[in-house]
């Protein structure tokens, strides 16, 4: 399976930016679809956006319009660009892989990093 390191969280006040960053190691990262979930203290793990093979995105319509998805193959590494930050934004960020095929569900996803936190404050 393949390890992910994610990178790139910290405190933001509403309406910043932040640069997420997953690195990938041990697989052929270019045969993943990518995920990324949050979960917030209390509430189950949501999802976000995901990335597949073919550079397919999908978002959650909470984040639609202000988080873009990208990869770089080159570099075995996905980004989340967050903008346009709200209080309810924040959680735990992971990052997620599954061969091939990208879906909206956690149980679908075999590979999982340990998740950096983000903070919007109000």
């Amino acid at each position: 399976q393949v390890q992910l390191v994610e990178s790139g969280g910290g405190l933001v006040q509403a309406g910043g930016s932040l640069r997420l960053s997953c690195a990938a190691s041990g697989g052929r990262f270019s045969i993943y679809a990518m995920g990324w979930f949050r979960q917030a203290p209390g509430k189950e793990r949501e999802f976000v956006a995901n990335n597949g093979i073919g550079g397919t995105t999908d978002y959650a319509d909470s984040v639609k319009g202000r988080f873009t998805v990208s990869r770089d193959n080159a570099k075995n590494t996905v980004y989340l660009q967050m903008g346009s930050l709200k209080p309810v934004d924040t959680a735990l960020y992971s990052c997620a892989a599954r061969p091939l095929i990208a879906t909206r569900h956690v149980a679908d996803f075999g590979s999982w990093g340990q998740g950096t936190q983000v903070t919007v404050s109000s």
